[in-house]
């Protein structure tokens, strides 16, 4: 018979400690819009309340951003969410032949 003991202390009077798992928050994404010379403003402070959920004033101030220095934040999302705002606004965009682009890049 064994002399195996299920119930005996095995790691030789060693304190074990369990390591908890190093956790980091995943990374950002900026949703950007580029300006183009086509697309009309009205469309733009649209697209900003409809997709980001922006007020009239905020939207039309982005809007402003993007007209004036050719690129405007819509927000910061993990990588999905900031794929699915980038897919749906130039989905809608071309819907509506505009040539709004919208793209994403790690914060």
């Amino acid at each position: 018979m064994s002399d195996f003991d299920p119930y005996k202390d095995r790691d030789g009077g060693l304190a074990t400690q369990e390591a908890k798992p190093k956790l980091k928050r995943p990374p950002l994404y900026k949703v950007i819009l580029l300006n183009d010379d086509f697309t009309p403003m009205d469309f733009v402070i649209e697209i900003l309340m409809d997709f980001f959920a922006m007020s009239e004033e905020k939207a039309t101030q982005v809007m402003l951003q993007v007209h004036t220095q050719g690129v405007g934040v819509c927000g910061m999302y993990s990588k999905d969410v900031a794929e699915t705002k980038v897919y749906i606004v130039n989905d809608y965009s071309r819907e509506h032949h505009h040539p709004l682009m919208c793209s994403m890049e790690e914060v």
